[in-house]
C-alpha cells in the first residue's frame, strides 16, 4: 500500500528509476554528486577516445585497401608485360635472321602463336565466325553481298576476327554478310 508521501522504498518502480538523470514529473531533481559528475566525464572521455581510435583504425584500413588495390593492379599489369617479353624476343630473332623469306615467316608464325597462347591463357576467346549466322551484338557488318546457295544472314567473309574476354566484347568481328537477292525478296514481287 502506497502512502503517497513515502520515500519510495515500498514502490518497486522507484528502484528502477534513474536518479539525477532526468526529472520525473512531480518529483524534485536531486543534484548529482561530485563523484557522479566525474564518472560521467570519465565515461564521456572514454567514449570520445574510443571514437577517435575507431576513426583512425578505419582511415588506416581504407589506406591499406587502396595500397593493396594499386599493388594488385600493378602486379597484373607487370604479369601481362612480363608474358609479352618472349614475344618481343622472337620478333627480334625474326628481324635479325638471314633475309630468307621462310625464316622471317617462321618467326612471325611463332610470335603469333605465342601471342594467341598468352591471350587464351588470360581468358581471351578468338571469334572467327565464317559460315555462322550474323549476330549484331558480336559482329560488325562492313558489307552485304548476294550469295547463291547460302542462307540469308550468313557470314561470307571475315575481314578481322573478333575478340572477347569471357563475356566482354573486346573487338567485334568485321564481316561480309550474305543477303537475299532482290528477286528472292517477297516484297519486291508485289
Amino acid at each position: 500500500m502506497k502512502d503517497g508521501g513515502g520515500n519510495g522504498q515500498d514502490d518497486p518502480e522507484a528502484k528502477d528509476a534513474p536518479t539525477g538523470l532526468a526529472p520525473v514529473e512531480g518529483e524534485p531533481v536531486a543534484p548529482l554528486t561530485r563523484e557522479e559528475v566525474e564518472a560521467l566525464r570519465k565515461e564521456r572521455d572514454d567514449l570520445r577516445e574510443q571514437l577517435l581510435r575507431r576513426r583512425a583504425d578505419f582511415d588506416n584500413y581504407r589506406k591499406r585497401v587502396e595500397r593493396d588495390r594499386q599493388a594488385s593492379s600493378l602486379e597484373a599489369e607487370a604479369g601481362l608485360l612480363r608474358a609479352l617479353i618472349p614475344t618481343i624476343d622472337n620478333l627480334d630473332r625474326a628481324l635479325s635472321a638471314a633475309a630468307s623469306e621462310t625464316s622471317l615467316r617462321e618467326g612471325v608464325e611463332l610470335t603469333r602463336r605465342e601471342l594467341l597462347a598468352l591471350m587464351e591463357a588470360r581468358g581471351v576467346i578468338v571469334d572467327d565466325p565464317r559460315g555462322e549466322p550474323f549476330n549484331p551484338e558480336i559482329h560488325q557488318a562492313l558489307s552485304y553481298e548476294p550469295a547463291e546457295g547460302v542462307p540469308d544472314g550468313t557470314i561470307l567473309e571475315v575481314f578481322s576476327k573478333g575478340y572477347r574476354l569471357r563475356d566482354r566484347l573486346l573487338r567485334a568481328a568485321l564481316v561480309k554478310v550474305a543477303k537475299g537477292r532482290e528477286s528472292d525478296d517477297p516484297e519486291a514481287v508485289h
